[in-house]
């Protein structure tokens, strides 16, 4: 069985630009990869802005940069003219695509995405709380050893 070409794919795509990015240049490869994505008959169902934020290892001497997460669907071909038009381009630092199950609707998607990172940001919150309270009571037991 060969299939066509003409067939529509669910994918994601995880993007890191350069944190010196301004407004007008993520616009812009947002536009150009729309217009690509339409050129190969897809469609884009969510582009979500995660912001700056802090990488888990740096990237040349960068510690931050601006994260962006998309979900479309579009011909096979039309990953590798994303791929190659973000390589040429100096602020994205990183992306990474990935091809979605097909028998899964891009809606479901979309809603587990958000449901992870939700949870994600539910244990980091929990992380950073339980840390507080660490250092609290060790600058009260500092502060209780001080009077004695």
């Amino acid at each position: 069985m060969v299939k066509s070409t003409e067939t529509l794919r669910p994918y994601e795509v995880v993007i890191l630009m350069h944190p010196d990015a301004t407004a007008e240049q993520q616009k812009a490869l947002f536009a150009k990869n729309k217009e690509t994505i339409t050129t190969f008959k897809g469609n884009i169902q969510a582009v979500e802005t995660w912001g700056k934020r802090t990488l888990a290892t740096q990237i040349g001497k960068l510690k931050k940069a601006v994260y962006f997460h998309a979900v479309y669907e579009a011909q096979p071909q039309a990953i590798m003219e994303l791929e190659r038009t973000m390589r040429i381009n100096d602020k994205v630092l990183r992306f990474m695509h990935t091809a979605l199950d097909e028998r899964t609707p891009m809606s479901k998607h979309v809603e587990s995405f958000k449901k992870g990172l939700a949870e994600s940001a539910q244990r980091e919150k929990e992380r950073e709380a339980k840390s507080l309270l660490r250092r609290q009571a060790a600058q009260q037991a500092r502060m209780d050893r001080d009077d004695d």
